[in-house]
């Protein structure tokens, strides 16, 4: 096959890559507890490092000490971030610190507002106390990884955490490590059934990595494990609505997909998606040009019972990176099989509030009231993606007013679709942090 190359009807370029808020609650199901579980943040612009960590401190309650500290911070702190964990952890009685550098921040005001603050000086700090909870931090270097091939008790091992006390986790990665997708997949190798989210932190020129643990910055990878009486509830927004039918892969070769069907029409992808224009309006039409993705279906329709339709497929979000004029095939950055059902996907700004309040909407429909949020987000969203900044922080307060939110802008998110843990590109991968009710006592109804 030649180097792929974009037809002109497809366009020529595709998209690549001070202040206090808090909440109280007290789980009912901590028998005899006098505890109760906290979450505060604090926010500031200060430009300069030491002036935005008394801001924080002086906008948080310390009496009681923190079980966990997540620190985000803009890279344009970089030369001072060796400082800035022993600045805090001076002022800050906590037992785990973990956080990034990124591209952005966020976090909330004294009225409990949220705020994205982009390309700008900012630090944002979440102090939980998690009753109950079993918090395991963990540092990789990524130089050499475990086979994924080999045994996923060896993954287990280098990690060094227990699966068994953890319910989720936070992985934060050094954007100078390399095979992050391989790191990914072997860590989901190692804690299946544990949901992860998290981020590739920013880039900066200073000579030293972006993640931050306990006192230190380091290069790698950075991780806690969430158990025991909390679990963190995974939202995943990619930002994109399909358009057209859900068609499956008749013929691939590795990125390539070469022929799609549709019930019993067959054609090649560039065929099926000029289909597709003719449905679609003016504005969609020109969006074609530089927003059009392809949903790679990650698990199977569900089979339908007695009031209980087929559910659609989860679809993985991915960008195409050109087409051969020659024969219709389409590449895709991800790798295909026949049989999968892929269906393409159009990206922008109403696409991604829709997408996102559906999800929100759905977590609010959840038992248990979340202690707070955590986002990370692609440095493509933003005020570029919604032509107005706090873009999706908005959306989460529509269902979760004044709820505490932290988190980063980042150079790739980490989230699961379908159950198994992706690197996305344009997409929200937001934790809700929620008590995790014992099996038990949940079909009880305590």
């Amino acid at each position: 096959m030649s180097p792929l190359s974009l037809p002109s009807w497809l366009g020529s370029s595709w998209l690549g890559s001070s202040w206090l808020g808090s909440s109280w609650v007290k789980p009912s199901w901590f028998p005899g507890s006098d505890e109760t579980a906290s979450a505060q943040t604090a926010l500031s612009r200060n430009a300069s490092i030491e002036g935005a960590v008394d801001e924080v401190v002086q906008n948080l309650d310390r009496r009681s000490p923190a079980d966990l500290a997540l620190v985000f911070c803009a890279s344009s702190y970089a030369s001072d971030l060796p400082r800035l964990l022993p600045l805090l952890r001076a002022k800050i009685n906590a037992c785990h610190w973990i956080g990034c550098a990124g591209g952005g921040v966020v976090g909330s005001d004294a009225q409990g507002a949220a705020h994205e603050v982009e390309q700008q000086p900012a630090l944002s700090v979440i102090l939980l106390r998690l009753p109950g909870a079993e918090l395991q931090l963990f540092e990789l270097d990524t130089k050499v990884l475990p086979d994924l091939d080999g045994d996923s008790q060896d993954w287990v091992n280098w990690v060094g955490a227990d699966p068994a006390l953890a319910r989720s986790m936070l992985l934060f990665v050094d954007p100078t490590s390399e095979s992050i997708n391989d790191l990914i997949s072997g860590i989901d190798y190692g804690f299946p059934g544990v949901d992860k989210i998290g981020g590739i932190a920013g880039h900066h020129s200073s000579n030293h990595g972006s993640l931050l643990i306990n006192d230190r910055v380091v290069r790698g990878a950075v991780g806690c494990l969430i158990g025991g009486g909390w679990r963190i509830d995974p939202v995943v927004a990619q930002g994109c609505r399909p358009i057209g039918p859900v068609f499956e892969i008749e013929k691939a070769e590795r990125n390539v997909v070469l022929q799609l069907s549709a019930g019993q029409e067959r054609n090649t992808p560039v065929n099926c998606l000029q289909g597709i224009l003719q449905s679609l309006t003016p504005v969609e039409r020109e969006q074609v040009r530089h927003s059009l993705f392809l949903g790679v279906g990650r698990s199977s329709f569900s089979l339908a019972g007695p009031g209980n339709p087929p559910e659609p497929t989860a679809f993985l979000v991915r960008n195409l990176l050109g087409v051969d004029p020659r024969n219709g095939a389409v590449a895709v950055a991800e790798r295909l099989r026949v049989g999968q059902q892929v269906q393409f996907q159009l990206r922008d700004a109403a696409a991604s509030r829709q997408e996102l309040r559906l999800l929100l909407r759905r977590q609010a429909t959840h038992e248990s009231t979340p202690l707070a949020a955590l986002v990370f987000a692609c440095l493509g969203r933003g005020q570029g993606l919604y032509g107005q900044p706090d873009g999706d922080v908005t959306l989460c307060h529509e269902q979760f007013p004044a709820l505490p939110i932290a988190g980063a802008f980042c150079n790739g998110e980490i989230g699961p679709v379908a159950g198994t843990t992706y690197l996305h590109g344009y997409t929200a991968s937001w934790g809700f942090l929620v008590p995790n009710i014992p099996p038990d006592q949940a079909a009880a109804g305590e």
